[in-house]
């Protein structure tokens, strides 16, 4: 076989998953040929492939392009290496589960009964780079500034040098969490820097904010509906996790109080600026009257803010660490939504005592988070492109917003508030959005029913629509349909 020779490589599982979509390069050409014969059997299990130095001269390339040919096949399963005698073809049983899994994982399967988080947060990866669709959790990538975040990776490249190859601070890359503390001061938070650890985005903030407050057995309030995530966050330390129905204007604080009669939370997580799933905002009277209650009753609020900077007023909207700066909230934020979902790159400003220890526990569960994703976003800060890129995107969000709720206001679903701002609509459709998420998924249609934002999981009328990735024709029929029936 020479790499002159023209032979088709079918997108299957095994060629496909050495070459990777739009990689042409000597190693992938050469890795998808080999991978193209083992699944056809020409290269059966067990047979010894060319030694590297051998397979480099008959194909006329480097030693490192067919070293990285190897490793491709050798990732994907199609050959191992054994020590001291050379690669080989794997043999069948493994390849055979290596696809099955790689096919587990592209199509997760849903109950008509009950979706779950799981299952929702796969679709949504996997559906990320596809077609626009209503359940999407994630912005347009072609709505993002690549070239912003190009750019800043590109100098960072230039500039970091040896620092690149070593840990950084538990807290945080320094000039970012500097950075951070100028834009909390833009929304009346006070904050020095060692008041900020760094996270791995807001899943990590809440994951260190529950190994710190939360042991087996205590209470935790969440909002109802909330971001799903956080449920089993909390769960998987022992918590009991009580809902406290959201209203436009946040958490219904006479149910509220009539819980905390009976029941003593830990914390109480609180989406407080384009809460998900209905982008509602809290009121000033709804903050302060909340403040009020958790200082009355002793427990601390975990406010959730990462979509905050997409509010049209961002220095304007109502925060609950700006009127209690810090004292009994927990505030979470980071740029995972705005700038780029890779980077994973969020925050936790609180109280100095309690920051150092986030920050020691974030040590002992996953050392430091990475320095270079952290400059990235501190280098795209510094130089101002960010806030043109954020006017941007709350235009095409306006536009896009505007239409899908008059898309969906004509198939007939009731919305929850008028929409203002924000990713998301939140939708009654009448009839049990677990059932219409198991349709919708037959025909490669993803849609997030309201059960999973609910901590009770029961079945729900209600449907979290993506403002930005919902008009797609198909989708629309298809949820038009699902009205109908």
């Amino acid at each position: 076989m020479n790499l002159d020779d023209r032979s088709d490589i079918r997108d299957d599982a095994g060629a496909s998953s050495v070459l990777g979509a739009g990689d042409r390069t000597l190693a992938a050409q050469l890795a998808a040929r080999l991978a193209l014969r083992i699944d056809e059997h020409a290269l059966k299990p067990g047979t010894r492939l060319p030694s590297i130095r051998g397979y480099a001269a008959q194909q006329r390339v480097s030693r490192s392009t067919v070293v990285d040919a190897y490793d491709r096949l050798i990732a994907a399963g199609l050959i191992e290496s054994r020590r001291g005698s050379g690669f080989y073809v794997a043999a069948r049983a493994r390849r055979e589960a290596r696809r099955a899994q790689r096919a587990r994982e592209a199509e997760p399967a849903v109950d008509a009964g009950a979706p779950n988080v799981v299952w929702l947060l796969r679709s949504m990866l996997r559906q990320a780079p596809a077609s626009p669709q209503p359940g999407a959790g994630l912005l347009p990538t072609q709505w993002l500034d690549s070239e912003l975040v190009g750019a800043a990776v590109r100098a960072v490249g230039r500039t970091m040098g040896a620092s690149a190859l070593s840990y950084g601070l538990p807290e945080g890359y320094l000039p970012l969490r500097e950075q951070i503390v100028q834009r909390l001061a833009l929304a009346d938070i006070g904050a020095d820097a060692s008041q900020i650890v760094t996270t791995g985005g807001v899943t990590q903030g809440i994951d260190l904010v529950a190994r710190h407050f939360v042991a087996a057995g205590d209470t935790v309030f969440v909002e109802d509906p909330a971001w799903f995530v956080m449920f089993a966050r909390f769960a998987a330390f022992g918590a009991r996790v009580i809902g406290v129905p959201r209203r436009a204007d946040g958490p219904d604080i006479k149910v509220l109080r009539n819980l905390l009669t009976r029941h003593h939370p830990k914390l109480f997580v609180v989406g407080s600026v384009l809460h998900n799933p209905t982008s509602t905002s809290i009121s000033a009277a709804n903050a302060h009257e909340l403040l009020k209650v958790a200082e009355q009753y002793g427990f601390t609020i975990v406010e959730d803010d990462i979509y905050g900077d997409l509010h049209p007023g961002r220095g304007a909207a109502v925060r609950l660490a700006s009127l209690d700066q810090l004292k009994h909230v927990v505030y979470l934020s980071g740029f995972s939504k705005t700038l780029a979902a890779s980077l994973r790159v969020g925050y936790i400003a609180c109280v100095r005592e309690l920051a150092e220890q986030l920050a020691n526990l974030k040590l002992l569960t996953g050392l430091t988070t990475p320095e270079v994703t952290e400059r990235i976003v501190a280098r795209v800060l510094a130089e101002g492109g960010y806030r043109r890129h954020l006017d941007r995107l709350r235009g095409k969000l306006d536009a896009a917003r505007d239409r899908t709720a008059r898309a969906l206001e004509r198939i007939g679903a009731k919305l929850f508030t008028p929409p203002a701002a924000g990713m998301f609509l939140w939708a009654d459709f009448g009839r049990d959005t677990n059932v219409v998420a198991a349709e919708a998924s037959q025909q490669d249609i993803l849609c997030a029913p309201g059960s999973l934002f609910s901590p009770m999981q029961l079945p729900s009328p209600w449907m979290r629509v993506s403002a930005a990735t919902s008009l797609n024709p198909a989708a629309l029929r298809f949820l038009a349909q699902a009205l109908e029936r």
